[in-house]
């Protein structure tokens, strides 16, 4: 009779780490040449492994982006739920669009590229449900009428890409002045 599996070995532990070294190398070949520049061979090279590696892994190209977005969208979400917790919201939410977009800790290029493929890749599409209900929580407090919420949730999605593009423009003030304006007695 097998026993639970005592992770001595450390094997579960080695996979998840190349894993994620695989999705971190993903992330620097779509930073490069875009989501069309991911091939198992590309990201076997940049994570300095075998093709043979990346897809005993990830057996699909789709499957590693999907990987690659969910770790991505792990993070987000988390930030989302951060700013949930707050009695408004809306400064917090507007701190995280506006210097989320240029945080020089992240691949915001390439986040923003993979989540952009979940309109012509379904399996990326659960990513960005994902993404949309967490936000959705963080403004159904302060903008309870779902059309109106839905306008507040595309305003996000739209300051995020004016702050990535022009960030010189646009600090967390000038965000949360326009979600505001959104907000029927905000």
């Amino acid at each position: 009779m097998r026993a639970v599996v005592d992770e001595t070995d450390g094997r579960r532990r080695k996979g998840e780490e190349r894993r994620r070294l695989l999705r971190e190398a993903t992330m620097r070949v779509i930073g490069r040449g875009g989501v069309a520049a991911v091939t198992q061979r590309a990201v076997a090279a940049e994570a300095g492994m075998t093709p043979s590696l990346v897809s005993y892994h990830f057996p699909t190209v789709d499957g590693l982006l999907s990987a690659t977005l969910a770790a991505v969208n792990d993070d987000w979400v988390a930030a989302l739920e951060r700013c949930a917790e707050h009695d408004d919201p809306l400064p917090a939410l507007a701190a995280l669009v506006a210097d989320g977009a240029v945080d020089p800790n992240r691949t915001v290029d390439a986040e923003y590229e993979l989540f952009l493929q979940a309109g012509r890749r379904p399996a990326l599409r659960g990513e960005w449900v994902r993404w949309t209900r967490a936000l959705d929580a963080v403004l159904v407090p302060v903008v309870p009428d779902p059309h109106l919420r839905a306008a507040a949730a595309a305003a996000v999605d739209g300051l995020f890409l004016r702050c990535w593009c022009d960030p010189a423009e646009w600090s967390a003030a000038d965000v949360e002045e326009v979600l505001r304006a959104l907000v029927p007695g905000r």
